[in-house]
């Protein structure tokens, strides 16, 4: 079976990274829960990068980034249809506290569609937005665990009954890693019912799993192998994509990008879902600010 094989995979994977981990000496980090650099004005460009890496794989991290990813899913339903979906994600983190950071974390997806449900044609606009509020101390905890908690919104903001369901949706996100070494070890979670919405669509009852593991060389190079599982409590049925990317930190001019690629397989899929797809990724970054913020401050501006 597809899925026995892909978990059997993923498993596999999981204890290679587990085990770099444990081999690794723990990284001395800042307040933000990122590796430390060298005093201020002694940071040189590879340190910065080295330093941006390692946030990019932590979903928590106090860094402001803005991710346009773009996905195209292939051979959907009877028709063999096409699905392309851009992610728009800005991550927006807010010190509320000297110990304590509240991350912002929203996707809003823009697709365009074609057969996708049988003969039914190209549909373009907005799909629904899922928007998590990840509440995380600066400062990893015991071992280096790095953890975030809170609550997730999903937004009927679809254009099109086809791209989205007319519903509201909110339940409980949460997020773990460990860092150390070049490796991100971690899983990401969540669980939304729906609230209310057209009374003619079904309810919503589904939960989110991305177990995912992360290694960043010294270039800067970030190898990513995830799933992203979505099991639907009301439909019996599982969806899980299974992911390798690779990504690359660098600079237009003075403002650092990352650029990733990727390719995606479903283990398990709906009748009549994607078999497989691709990934592009292309995220602004923009690092915090030296300055100590205070409650209330939003990382990456800079205090007067």
């Amino acid at each position: 079976m597809k899925m026995t094989t892909f978990a059997g995979a993923l498993a596999a994977t999981f204890l290679i990274g587990l085990e770099g981990l444990c081999a690794a000496e723990a990284p001395k980090v800042n307040a933000n829960g990122t590796a430390t650099a060298e005093p201020a004005g002694a940071e040189s460009s590879d340190d910065e990068a080295d330093q941006l890496a390692k946030q990019l794989s932590n979903p928590v991290a106090a860094l402001i980034s803005v991710p346009f990813q773009a996905n195209e899913d292939f051979n959907i339903g009877p028709a063999n249809g096409y699905k392309f979906t851009l992610n728009i994600q800005p991550v927006i983190p807010i010190s509320i506290s000297k110990n304590w950071n509240l991350i912002l974390r929203t996707i809003l997806p823009v697709i365009s569609q074609t057969d996708v449900f049988g003969k039914s044609g190209t549909q373009s606009g907005l799909g629904n937005t899922t928007q998590s509020f990840f509440l995380s101390p600066k400062a990893p905890g015991p071992g280096g665990l790095i953890w975030g908690l809170g609550p997730v919104g999903y937004y009927p903001t679809a254009t099109d009954s086809l791209l989205g369901p007319e519903k509201w949706g909110l339940g409980p996100t949460l997020v773990a890693l460990v860092q150390k070494k070049g490796w991100t070890v971690g899983i990401l979670a969540n669980q939304i019912w729906s609230l209310g919405g057209d009374n003619n669509e079904p309810n919503i009852n589904a939960t989110f799993l991305q177990p995912f593991v992360n290694y960043t060389t010294k270039t800067h190079t970030t190898f990513g192998l995830d799933m992203e599982d979505t099991y639907d409590w009301v439909a019996d049925q599982w969806t899980v994509p299974f992911n390798l990317t690779v990504s690359q930190i660098l600079k237009i001019g003075k403002q650092p990008i990352s650029i990733q690629f990727g390719g995606r397989y479903y283990a398990e899929a709906p009748t009549g879902g994607p078999d497989w797809g691709l990934r592009l990724n292309f995220t602004l970054l923009f690092p915090t600010a030296k300055a100590k913020p205070g409650p209330g401050h939003v990382a990456g501006t800079t205090a007067k």
